[in-house]
């Protein structure tokens, strides 16, 4: 697999990830042991730029992705945030901090659950509006200057936020949703700013949470604990217009002779060489299937059909239920 440059200046990381979260909670009931061959089969394949969180199921995620790579720790470059304060006897309940002691806490119990002395790249998960930025990267620097951190990144920030994080430490990479579904960094400044300040941009749900593989024709096929039945793009009119745009992108990947999840990731691809996808998955087959992308180069036509049938803003419903902790 081709590598992608992870800022400017910065290590060379697969140009395709692999988002572990839904491994351990969010889309379903897991099964480590599929779990963990997935992860050695996108190792395999080149795909070695792994993504987790301490929120991630309340800490086992990065335990499943530690026992994962414990015999094959430098064949990865490995990520994970901090941010987002959860407690699981109040599971609906969802707070941030930003506090510079919480940064060095969570290092520490990250380090342990994945099991590694040093993260390669460590996100603040949101934005904490309570603590300022740069009091926050501040503390991560500090990390990285201890040997426990290499990298530092943000995500979900305004550009403000980048800015001021920007100022304080060298910032690697932003992380942020990007799909046909979701071109907001289009519009908002983002992708501007990151690309002036040289941060690599990383893009998380490029499947538009499983959606524009059109592997999902109805949201009771979801499992009951699926976080999606409760996701507004996924909620009445707004399910039925979206899967009617879906439709229209299968036409066009039957037509180029790949899968909608394929084309889907290769237009993330294609629309720049600082963009990393880090797409989900939790079984060997789909892991394999996205890898395929890679491969996959669409034409001046295919990309703008595809302009055509999934525009800015097309997307019915909002990304999140409360949008309040996103692009602060």
């Amino acid at each position: 697999m081709k590598q992608r440059e992870l800022g400017r200046g910065g290590p060379l990381v697969s140009e395709i990830g692999l988002g572990c979260m839904g491994m351990s909670e969010f889309y379903g009931a897991g099964d480590d042991a599929e779990s963990i061959r997935t992860i050695h089969r996108s190792i395999e394949l080149g795909a070695t730029f792994l993504d987790t969180a301490d929120m991630y199921g309340y800490g086992r995620n990065e335990e499943l992705v530690g026992r994962a790579i414990r015999d094959r720790r430098d064949k990865v470059f490995l990520a994970t945030k901090f941010g987002i304060v959860r407690n699981e006897a109040e599971p609906a309940k969802r707070g941030i901090s930003g506090k510079p002691d919480y940064v060095h806490r969570q290092c520490e119990a990250s380090l342990a659950r994945l099991g590694v002395d040093v993260i390669d790249l460590y996100y603040q998960h949101r934005v904490d509006t309570a603590t300022p930025i740069e009091e926050t990267v501040g503390a991560m620097h500090e990390l990285v200057v201890a040997g426990k951190v290499r990298y530092i990144g943000i995500s979900e920030a305004s550009t403000q936020n980048i800015r001021k994080a920007a100022a304080t430490a060298p910032i690697a990479a932003l992380q942020t949703e990007y799909s046909l579904f979701t071109r907001d960094p289009e519009e908002n400044g983002v992708f501007d700013a990151v690309r002036e300040l040289g941060i690599a941009f990383v893009a998380y749900s490029p499947f538009g949470r499983g959606m524009l593989t059109g592997a999902i024709k109805d949201i009771e096929a979801l499992s009951p604990d699926d976080f999606r039945r409760n996701n507004p793009r996924y909620q009445g009119e707004n399910f039925a217009r979206n899967r009617a745009m879906v439709e229209q992108i299968e036409a066009i990947a039957r037509e180029a002779g790949v899968t909608p999840a394929q084309l889907a990731l290769a237009w993330v691809l294609a629309q720049g060489d600082d963009i990393i996808p880090i797409p989900g998955t939790k079984r060997v087959k789909y892991l394999e299937e996205n890898v395929k992308a890679a491969e996959v180069r669409l034409t001046p036509h295919q990309l703008a059909a595809l302009d055509e049938v999934a525009p800015r803003g097309a997307a019915a419903g909002t990304r999140y239920p409360d949008m309040s902790f996103v692009n602060r």
